[in-house]
């Protein structure tokens, strides 16, 4: 039976361990400050990734290893201590597992509007970027099989920021579009579990997945939309050049031929859930 890591046990590796073990999979997490009770029969090991005196102790068996792991601040010493340093240590360790990491759409550098998939260009213009990129490139390197999945931008449950931008009627671009990506939390697990399950039947799999919904839409639409859901003032139009902004609109094709379908394909599907109630709106009015 595969033996599995998940390395970085927050809101979504926490999830999928529980997944995975219910299925009847050995599945160990790995995290610094591990939960006092767990998902079902799930083991814990308490480590520092940048730590290699850390990792010492750690089984060297896994077969299959999840890389799903949030640095603890947006600064370079924070994305090298876990892209760079934690990444190294763990493939010292665990150089004969296959890997599935989590990476994110910010590997990609496009600003005009465009489509990427991916077969774009992934040549990010900042230093964090640039890290996950790397590590991306790392992971690929030591074993062809690996794989990494590219998640766009994560809502659901804790992760509430555009309701709460919502409500201050804030200043948002409207032209040129300014477009977004995004994915439900749940999705995130989905994804992961369906690439291992697809793994373990031997399917063939490619090196590198985009896993975003299917409705990339401009920031303006998005944030108007949610305005009406939750009875607020509409935002207000952002005054800027023509020459600003359109980010990228990210493509699932690759995710969704080999069998995935998306629990929340857009994101009214995700947010009307999120609102759930108009107790739900009275809290978000009184958290401002």
């Amino acid at each position: 039976m595969a033996k599995i890591l998940i390395v970085g046990c927050g809101a979504i590796g926490s999830e999928l361990a529980g997944v995975l073990s219910t299925q009847g999979l050995d599945v160990t997490g790995l995290k610094r400050k591990p939960p006092l009770s767990a998902p079902g029969p799930v083991s814990y090991v308490a480590a520092d990734i940048s730590s290699a005196a850390d990792l010492a102790g750690l089984d060297s068996d896994f077969t299959e290893a999840f890389f799903i792991v949030s640095p603890d601040n947006r600064n370079e010493q924070s994305y090298r201590a876990v892209y760079e340093t934690g990444l190294n240590n763990l493939l010292t360790k665990l150089s004969e597992a296959h890997w599935i990491m989590a990476s994110s759409t910010s590997v990609y550098g496009q600003t005009q509007g465009e489509w990427v998939n991916e077969d774009s260009a992934a040549e990010p213009d900042n230093i964090p970027s640039r890290l996950i990129r790397q590590a991306e490139q790392r992971l690929i390197a030591l074993n062809p099989a690996n794989i990494v999945v590219r998640f766009s931008g994560i809502y659901g449950p804790g992760r509430e920021y555009l309701l709460r931008q919502t409500i201050q009627a804030p200043d948002i671009q409207q032209t040129p579009p300014y477009f977004t990506n995004r994915i439900h939390q749940k999705d995130c697990v989905g994804v992961l579990a369906f690439l291992l399950e697809q793994r373990l039947a031997g399917k063939p799999l490619a090196q590198c997945y985009v896993a975003s919904d299917d409705d990339p839409a401009p920031m303006w639409e998005v944030i108007s939309w949610l305005a009406e859901c939750l009875h607020c003032p509409p935002p207000r139009v952002k005054a800027i050049g023509i020459e600003a902004g359109m980010n990228k609109r990210c493509n699932n094709a690759r995710l969704k031929a080999l069998g995935y379908q998306f629990q929340y394909p857009s994101y009214k599907d995700g947010y009307l859930e999120l609102i759930g109630t108009r107790d739900n709106w009275y809290f978000f009015h009184e958290e401002q």
